[in-house]
Order: structure tokens, then C-alpha cells, then sequence
């Protein structure tokens, strides 16, 4: 345990031991990416994607366990529900940090298939994060607003095609794609700006979940419904974390089922926007009611 130093000194040794675990794991995964594009073999492609996944993986391991170096965090981590490597997730967890990601690609580890994040076009441009998840066959979406659309009528449902065609893939391997509902990061002034409803979340956008599922049918097994929480450092977790002064960690994860009905015409059908309108905001109202129990149950 590295804890005990002071933050001035935690912080650029873990930032340095973090990018390094980065390079080396999106590195190497960079590195058999581009050997799939040279050699578009098909039964190569079927050796190298487990191992990329894996090596995804390792990365998640590794930087929660330079975590533990470095905080004396505790871990709460609750599961309702049956797990399998072997099936289709569609995950939806609440979105706080950066710091989200890490723990989530840790928690897939041994317990279900390596995650995959529907990713904007401008991020293929962050170092290693970009062209890794690239090489691990990430969909980036390019989404055209509705006024576009008015400008350019040939282009409806462009973007739900392109994403289902690089979902297509994701047919043949089980896998789990990870959808941040509420679209960003939460903070207070988010919070205010989009007079959200809830106590601790933003209102969660029913056209990426629904696009989504329209992107990839009926693919998917069950919804894990994943709600995160940081409750000693709720206003700067990552940065904390880097200085060694993250203290708890909480993870709840329900397993739910994928009910025919979520599949649908969400932009074209109005009866069914506003089922699925309804079926989500449920969800997230249970979700601000089991944070403010864990808060509630910490005091």
C-alpha cells in the first residue's frame, strides 16, 4: 500500500503507472489489430479477438489493482442475478467519471464477455484509446440530429444501419455493449441545466438505448442495469483516485430480462417512443431510489 504518501506524491507516480498500463495493454492490442488488416484471414481473426479481448481485460485488472496500491479504498460490489461468460448484455449503468470505465471492463473480468462501448467518431483520435477500441472492433457512431436529417432526407436511419452493420460481427461472439444512458458525465450543473427529475442522475435519453436495441435486435440476453457510486468523493472520484484518496467504491448490478416490447420503431413509431419513454424513466426512478438507500445506509 502506497496510501500512506502524501498526495503531492501519489498523484504523478499513479498517473505515471496508469498510462503506462494503458500503453502497454492498448499497445499490444493496436499491434494484432493491425495484423488483422494485413492479413484479412478470417480463421487468424478468430484466434486474435479472444486474446484482444482478454488483453482488454488485463488492463481493467491491472489499473483497479494500481488502485489498490495507491487508496485505501473499500469495495462494495452487489450482484442480483446469474452471470455467464456465454451470453449478450446490454449494460445501461449510471455515468460519474472516467473512472467508470476502468471499473466496469474490471468487473466483466471472469464474469461476462469484454465489454464494448458505442463510441463518437471523435474519440478515435485519443491516444490508445481510439485506435484500441478500433482494433477491438468498436462501433463509432455517427449520429445526424433531426435538423440535419430535415437538410438531408437520404440519410434517415443511415446511422441505425452503420451501426447495426459493425454490430454484426458481435453475432458469433458473445459480447456485452455498455450504453451510458444519461449521454454524459454527471456534476451539478448538468444537473441543474437539464432540471433533471432525479436526486442523483440525469435524464437518461431513450434514443441511444433505443437505437441500440434497433441497432442490434434481438441479439442480447438480459440487461444489466449497473448503478456506480462514489459516495466519500462524489464531486472529483477520478481525480481523488489519482491522488490516493478514493475511499469507497460502490458497484450494484441487476441483472434484468429483454423484453420483446423494447424492441421497436422508436423514430417513427409513436406509441411505442412513448412506451419506451416510460419503461425507462421507471428504471431510472429505481435507480435514484437504491442510491439514496446506499447513501442513506453509509450515514
Amino acid at each position: 500500500m502506497l496510501s500512506f504518501l502524501p498526495a503531492i506524491l501519489i498523484f504523478p507516480l499513479h498517473m505515471l503507472l496508469q498510462v503506462a498500463n494503458l500503453a502497454l495493454w492498448g499497445g499490444l492490442i493496436i499491434l494484432l489489430g493491425l495484423v488483422k488488416v494485413v492479413l484479412p484471414i478470417p480463421a487468424l481473426h478468430n484466434l486474435l479477438n479472444p486474446l484482444m479481448n482478454r488483453m482488454m481485460l488485463c488492463f481493467g485488472v491491472c489499473s483497479v489493482a494500481l488502485i489498490k496500491l495507491t487508496n485505501r479504498v473499500e469495495w462494495d460490489c452487489t450482484i442480483k442475478g446469474e452471470l455467464s461468460k456465454d451470453n449478450w448484455y446490454l449494460m445501461m449503468p449510471n455515468h460519474l467519471s472516467w473512472l467508470d470505465i476502468i471499473l466496469l471492463i474490471e468487473l466483466a473480468a471472469n464474469r461476462f464477455p469484454a465489454p464494448k462501448f458505442f463510441l463518437k467518431k471523435e474519440l478515435i483520435w485519443v491516444p490508445f484509446v481510439g485506435l484500441g477500441a478500433w482494433a477491438l472492433d468498436m462501433p463509432f457512431m455517427q449520429r445526424y440530429s433531426r435538423a440535419f436529417i430535415e437538410k438531408y432526407p437520404h440519410l434517415k436511419g443511415k446511422d441505425i444501419e452503420t451501426t447495426r452493420k459493425s454490430c454484426e460481427k458481435f453475432r458469433e461472439t458473445p459480447t456485452t455493449v455498455i450504453n451510458f444512458v444519461e449521454g454524459s458525465r454527471y456534476t451539478p450543473q448538468k444537473h441543474r441545466q437539464r432540471n433533471s427529475p432525479f436526486q442523483y442522475l440525469l435524464p437518461p435519453k431513450a434514443g441511444g438505448v433505443a437505437f441500440t436495441l434497433a441497432a442490434m435486435g434481438e441479439l442480447f440476453t438480459n440487461i444489466l442495469d449497473v448503478t456506480l457510486l462514489y459516495p466519500d468523493n462524489a464531486n472529483h472520484p477520478m481525480m481523488d483516485m489519482l491522488s490516493g484518496r478514493l475511499n469507497r467504491v460502490v458497484v450494484h448490478v441487476e441483472v434484468l430480462p429483454v423484453d420483446e416490447r423494447m424492441i421497436g420503431d422508436y423514430f417513427n413509431d409513436e406509441t411505442f417512443k412513448m412506451r419506451f419513454q416510460q419503461w425507462l424513466n421507471g428504471l431510472w426512478e429505481s435507480k435514484d431510489k437504491l442510491i439514496d438507500q446506499l447513501i442513506g445506509a453509509m450515514r
